[in-house]
């Protein structure tokens, strides 16, 4: 008896350590699944967190971007006021005053062309001597124009000034160094008919050499001053009739002094 006894001990203890081991194992995988549950809920947390994270670094940045165009806005702006306080400075100036200056400006232009003018017809009684189709005097664009004809000054293909040529030199130079404030450039010039001779290669040989001759003579025979005397060939490029027809031909083979104005204090007044 004592032995059925100790085997119905032996059954229970062995279907009561089945039953724990049952309930420990179910309860392990519960355990399981809620760690599991846990770490999948940690991860996705941290992802948010990473994404929250690189949300406000973007967010950081587009502040410190923000700065600094409002730094450079608010240098603009400063910029652009110091230009309008200068303006309204610039601007204080009344319509009277404006009205003065422009009057002082129209003056100076007239008394400018009075000027010309009055050199013009100076110029042409001191040539009177001379008929139109040797010499002609004209104002163009504020200068006073003195045209040569080649006949009055030189042989045809030469740039040796001529006896009667240097005459009318003589007495333009007469009136010229009087004329203190006038500047003067020589313009040459030649038809369209090619040169080709020992002395000159082509037209802008002959053009220059022609308006050289008539520099040396003005400044080294007359006394005009050198400072104010330019010299310039144009060859044919310039023409003021035809070069189809003798006479048009004859008209472009001309020497041109021409005399411009000194224009500082009309300078001076626009700039003040």
């Amino acid at each position: 008896m004592k032995t059925a006894f100790q085997f119905t001990a032996s059954l229970l203890i062995i279907f009561a350590m089945l039953f724990t081991s049952c309930v420990s194992s179910k309860k392990f995988l519960a355990s399981e699944a809620k760690a599991e549950k846990f770490q999948k809920e940690y991860s996705n947390s941290q992802s948010e967190l990473n994404k929250t994270t690189e949300q406000l670094n973007a967010c950081n940045s587009d502040v410190k971007s923000l700065k600094a165009e409002g730094a450079s806005m608010k240098s603009d702006y400063t910029l652009a006021q110091n230009d309008l306080n200068t303006l309204s400075t610039e601007s204080k100036m009344t319509i009277a005053d404006q009205a003065k200056r422009l009057k002082n400006f129209q003056d100076k232009i007239q008394a400018q062309n009075d000027v010309m003018l009055k050199l013009k017809n100076t110029i042409t009684d001191a040539l009177v001597n001379y008929s139109s189709d040797e010499l002609y005097v004209y104002i163009q664009d504020g200068n006073v124009y003195v045209s040569l004809e080649e006949k009055l000054l030189f042989k045809s293909g030469s740039a040796m000034v001529d006896p009667k040529g240097k005459e009318a030199l003589k007495s333009l130079s007469q009136v010229l160094n009087n004329t203190p404030d006038v500047m003067v450039m020589i313009e040459g010039h030649t038809d369209n008919q090619a040169i080709k001779t020992n002395s000159f290669k082509d037209n802008w040989d002959l053009s220059t050499a022609r308006a050289t001759s008539i520099v040396r003579i003005l400044t080294s025979d007359f006394g005009f001053d050198s400072n104010r005397i330019t010299a310039s060939g144009k060859s044919y490029f310039h023409p003021v009739k035809t070069n189809e027809t003798s006479e048009g031909r004859a008209s472009n083979r001309r020497t041109e002094v021409i005399l411009s104005p000194n224009l500082k204090e009309l300078y001076n007044l626009m700039y003040e």
